[in-house]
């Protein structure tokens, strides 16, 4: 079975996490124990072998003091001279003491060498410099000569020789503390380097891992449920991954059958509903015809017959029915609209408004109502329902003028691939929260009897425009009257030879 599927995202998170902790334990432990070499090899240098290489010096400098001061008391056989020779044995014990301390702790082994040079010193002062002091004091006044200073330097270039042989041989010992101290510091940088390479490498490995096993299934999951939401309904979400990503495509996959279940009832209901509507409707045209003709003919035949109250009902009987022609053509064309299609053609809108004007002469020239437009645009589709769009508002905006005769302005901008089209108009305006209202079918915000109508116009410019791929909104606050856009897609240069004659 894949991993993926078998574990859950949050064990998998674990895992990633529990290695950097494992790998980040072993590099700083391994850090560490280098520091710690490197710290040792530092201290054996720095307070070992430095130290006694110094202490080995005071000692050379004690046993030269002590040369010194038995040249000047042989000389002058002034006291004074005599105090850096005695002086001298007290710093050469204390150099050899300190000497034997360092060096149990570095080179037991040269602990002999000390010993060597404390019997080279005794024997030079026993042998030579006790009996130069002696004779000074005998005769006291200076000796014209050191004695047998053959001797005396023989037995002092021992003391020299010893003190140089373990000099040399601390020198040797310091350079290999320094040896090993660099090797060690090097040690510690390579491994430095080596684990930090190595945590890069695990880190961009558990990104890449994660990535794979995590994030590459849902962005996976992602795109398919974009392509579910785009309108591809049938596409099936299977995505493999972690056990969460999993069941959550699992559960958008479940949605996604249960919307395609729901939209094949809903488009069945539609269908049902415009059925109804259309068969409705057409049905209820003979009945009506009838019953405005014989209340027509009743109206004729018994006029004056009648009282007032009468023929009052008789009008009413006749503006009902008529309404009711008006409300059931209405209906109809509504139904129709996207489901008895015509071929789309290069439609000219100057040519519709045109027609609309037309159309509307007589009411134009009774409200003294003016129309300008600028040079609108060639779009692609039926003539008769965008003709239907422009004359609806049109129509509603010399219906509801003001007291100044109307003046509608028709224009078109391109925004992109659409071309935005206004309707705008100085007469009695619509309230913004009424801005969704006015295009449901049979809302009106106004009485029948103040202004005629059923309700429908400008829910057939909405379907009208949705159904040739655009939109249409009431636009707010453009000062007084009312302003409609509504938008169409633009025709490409090289279709617009393709004209509507």
């Amino acid at each position: 079975m894949d991993l993926r599927a078998r574990w859950p995202a949050s064990r998998l998170l674990v895992a990633a996490v529990a290695i950097l902790i494992i790998v980040s334990a072993g590099a700083i432990t391994g850090i560490a124990v280098a520091m710690g070499s490197l710290s040792q090899a530092r201290e054996r240098l720095l307070d070992r072998v430095v130290p006694a290489q110094q202490a080995v010096q005071d000692l050379d400098s004690a046993l030269i003091n002590q040369e010194t001061g038995l040249r000047g008391f042989a000389i002058t056989a002034h006291q004074d001279f005599l105090s850096p020779y005695l002086d001298g044995q007290d710093a050469e014990r204390r150099a050899e003491d300190e000497t034997r301390a360092l060096l149990a702790e570095i080179r037991p082994d040269l602990a002999g060498e000390v010993d060597a040079i404390g019997r080279s010193a005794t024997d030079w002062r026993l042998q030579y410099a006790e009996g130069i002091i002696a004779q000074v004091h005998l005769s006291g006044a200076a000796l014209p000569t050191l004695g047998d200073v053959t001797r005396g330097k023989e037995l002092f270039d021992r003391v020299r020789a010893a003190v140089a042989d373990l000099r040399g041989d601390l020198d040797a010992e310091a350079r290999a503390a320094r040896q090993s101290l660099d090797e060690v510091a090097a040690e510690v940088v390579w491994l430095s380097l080596g684990l930090g390479v190595l945590l890069v490498v695990i880190i961009a490995g558990v990104a890449v891992v994660l990535h794979r096993i995590v994030i590459a299934p849902l962005a996976v999951l992602a795109a398919q449920a974009r392509k579910v939401s785009s309108g591809d309904y049938a596409h099936a979400v299977d995505v493999a991954g972690p056990r969460e990503t999993v069941m959550l495509a699992h559960d958008v996959d479940a949605m996604r059958q249960r919307i395609v279940s729901d939209l094949k009832e809903l488009q069945r209901s539609n269908s049902e509903l415009e059925q109804f509507a259309y068969v409705a409707s057409h049905d209820l045209q003979e009945p009506l015809r009838k019953v405005a003709s014989f209340c027509q003919l009743l109206e004729r035949r018994y006029s004056g017959q009648l009282d007032e109250r009468g023929e009052q009902y008789i009008q009413f009987a006749v503006d009902g029915a008529k309404r009711m022609q008006v409300l059931i053509n209405d209906l109809l064309a509504f139904s129709r609209v996207g489901r008895i299609t015509r071929e789309q053609t290069i439609v000219d809108c100057d040519d519709l408004v045109a027609q609309v004007e037309d159309s509307y002469s007589e009411v134009i020239e009774r409200t003294g109502a003016t129309i300008v437009r600028t040079d609108l645009p060639r779009v692609r589709g039926e003539a008769s329902l965008l003709g239907g769009v422009f004359g609806n508002l049109v129509s509603n905006a010399l219906k509801f003028h003001g007291e100044d005769p109307p003046v509608v302005r028709i224009s078109a901008e391109r925004t992109g691939e659409l071309w935005t089209f206004t309707v705008q108009d100085n007469g009695i305006g619509i309230a913004p929260e009424y801005a969704e209202r006015i295009f449901v079918i049979f809302q009106r915000l106004h009485h029948k009897d103040d202004y005629p109508g059923t309700g429908i116009g400008l829910a057939m410019c909405r379907k009208i425009v949705e159904y040739h791929g655009g939109t249409i909104w009431l636009e707010p606050g453009q000062g007084p009257g009312t302003t409609f856009k509504f938008t169409l897609p633009v025709v490409e240069e090289e279709e617009t030879g393709d004209t509507d004659e």
